[in-house]
């Protein structure tokens, strides 16, 4: 695990934004060969989008090779809603690029059969070659996408129940009433994450920061279910100084001095093949 500190959001999410750009910019894509990007809904990744927009007038992205695939999709809110995460990722990231409309892959939190649907969004990305990068946040209690505590980490997209805590931390976007948050989502597993190439996390804010210190610091644990990046062969945190609040003064010197010896040696820092050197 490499982890990423940097001073403050705006700098995480420019990094993040920085790295998914590569990526996009590095793949080798065909008409039947497309980048594949799994991506978060949620107020942290917000700026990330922004930059990848910016990115993308600049010129400097294209996302005509570019398919995605979302973490998750509440059950039973129209996609029109405007808090369904349909409706997220249009106003925040896909109106902005020149994605494919084709290309976008949310789950139907619609469907008539949601088992069904569930296995067929795990059929999509095998036949899309898998996810390359997959992006996500981190919750207050260590979930990543909707695995809340107790989630199998062997889990696959399924239909999750919410726990009143989360339907509590996203009431903000209900006009603050818990009751108005859809009791169930539709969400990847654990293994399907960990089947990505590569994850990488974004993690801003002391409200975070005992999150950050029990998937990083503690053992692999089913109720802190973001702890199994512990066990990911390219898994990056990208955080700011706020979400270290709970990290031993030792774990942050010593990701710090990692990233000071790759700067002094002149490595990449955006570079896929941390691996070999971290």
């Amino acid at each position: 695990m490499r982890i990423v500190i940097l001073p403050d959001y705006d700098r995480m999410s420019h990094w993040a934004a920085e790295y998914i750009t590569r990526r996009i910019q590095q793949f080798p894509t065909s008409a039947d060969r497309l980048f594949t990007l799994g991506l978060p809904t949620g107020g942290t990744p917000l700026k990330t989008y922004e930059y990848l927009a910016q990115f993308y007038r600049d010129g400097r992205v294209s996302f005509r090779g570019v398919s995605t695939f979302n973490m998750d999709e509440y059950v039973g809110l129209p996609e029109q809603h405007p808090q369904s995460y349909h409706t997220f990722m249009n106003e925040k990231l896909f109106s902005h690029v020149d994605i494919n409309s084709d290309n976008v892959h949310i789950p139907d939190g619609n469907a008539e059969n949601l088992q069904r649907e569930c296995a067929a969004y795990e059929r999509v990305i095998v036949e899309r070659g898998g996810i390359r990068l997959f992006v996500g946040g981190l919750g207050h209690d260590g979930h990543v996408a909707f695995n809340e505590p107790g989630s199998s980490l062997q889990s696959r997209t399924r239909v999750k129940t919410l726990t009143m805590e989360t339907r509590r931390a996203n009431a903000r976007f209900f006009d603050n009433d818990a009751k108005s948050v859809p009791k169930q989502a539709i969400t990847v597993g654990l293994a399907t994450l960990m089947d990505a190439d590569e994850v990488l996390l974004l993690v801003s804010g002391d409200a975070k920061a005992r999150a950050l210190r029990k998937i990083v610091e503690d053992g692999i644990n089913h109720m802190w279910t973001g702890s199994i990046l512990q066990m990911h062969r390219r898994a990056v945190i990208v955080c700011d100084e706020a979400a270290t609040a709970a990290l031993s003064t030792s774990t942050v010197k010593y990701f710090k001095d990692i990233e000071d010896s790759l700067s002094e040696a002149g490595a990449d820092p955006y570079s896929s093949a941390y691996e070999d050197f971290a």
